[in-house]
């Protein structure tokens, strides 16, 4: 039997005025399962189990905290902002973000987002959890999805994109034609067909520099917004990193952390219905 998610709410929090409720669901507190759902109307089974994630915090810069543990810390960072620093961009970044609001402590980057990419990012809070997180990565035992809008229509529903990836002088990241630079490997499914856009999921295999920019490029469907890699159409970058998975350090299940499609991408498709929800357009 299924009921609207507001009406599972009032029988799972009694205690709490409707407004409340309302507002975890607005503030995107809700989980069912893996999803995080934004409309009081939406319907949830007997069978999903609702869960209450803790209130996200705003900092510095804009990146929000997504879950604090004692040896990690999960963020959302926007589009615009540098993960950790550069040559050319020392203090306008998450990483001094988390910096300053744990004054005092090392934070240690173990991944990045591209600049222009938004979403899910994970920091260390000590050396063995760095060491943890970058076992993993090299392992490839974490997960993580992405959601981006490319130009056209992808003709395969679901596929996978591989290459080896080589970087030039340039700092432009292109396929080899031999074995020479880092192998990539993608996988994608398209969601949502439009007239000229397609909206994608893709799972990393592996987590070079631009991957997945690049084998967009090549397959002829650059992500929307990319004019670095062939974009036609102007405006943000639409590349997001929706949800990241992992076994935390010294724990035993797997974790997964998701950030809803910003508005700036989402309002050009239509939300889809069960599995991926989105902000509220």
């Amino acid at each position: 039997m299924e009921k609207k998610l507001l009406e599972r709410l009032v029988e799972r929090f009694p205690d709490h005025s409707k407004r409340t409720l309302q507002q975890w669901i607005r503030y995107g507190r809700v989980r069912i399962g893996n999803r995080i759902l934004f409309k009081s109307e939406a319907l949830v089974s007997d069978q999903e189990e609702v869960h209450l994630r803790s209130k996200i915090t705003l900092i510095n810069h804009g990146v929000k905290i997504l879950f604090e543990a004692s040896n990690f810390v999960v963020i959302e960072k926007p589009a615009g902002l540098l993960s950790v620093a550069t040559d050319f961009q020392k203090h306008i970044t998450a990483h001094n973000a988390l910096k300053k609001q744990y004054k005092g402590q090392v934070i240690y980057p173990v991944h990045r987002l591209d600049r222009d990419t938004s979403g899910v990012l994970v920091f260390a809070l000590n050396k063995s959890a760095r060491d943890h997180f970058k076992a993993l990565f090299a392992k490839h035992d974490i997960k993580r999805c992405y959601l981006a809008l490319v130009e056209g229509k992808i003709a395969d529903d679901k596929g996978t994109w591989s290459s080896f990836l080589k970087e030039d002088r340039n700092y432009h990241v292109h396929s080899s034609k031999d074995d020479q630079g880092k192998e990539a490997i993608t996988h994608y499914e398209v969601l949502i067909r439009k007239k000229n856009i397609s909206l994608v999921r893709f799972f990393l295999e592996t987590g070079r520099k631009n991957q997945i920019r690049v084998h967009c490029q090549q397959a002829g469907h650059p992500i929307v917004g990319d004019q670095k890699y062939g974009a036609q159409s102007k405006g943000r970058l639409a590349l997001h990193a929706y949800e990241l998975g992992f076994i935390p350090p010294r724990g035993e299940k797997e974790l997964h952390f998701t950030a809803p499609l910003p508005l700036s991408i989402s309002q050009r498709v239509k939300p889809i219905n069960g599995e991926l929800v989105y902000e509220d357009a």
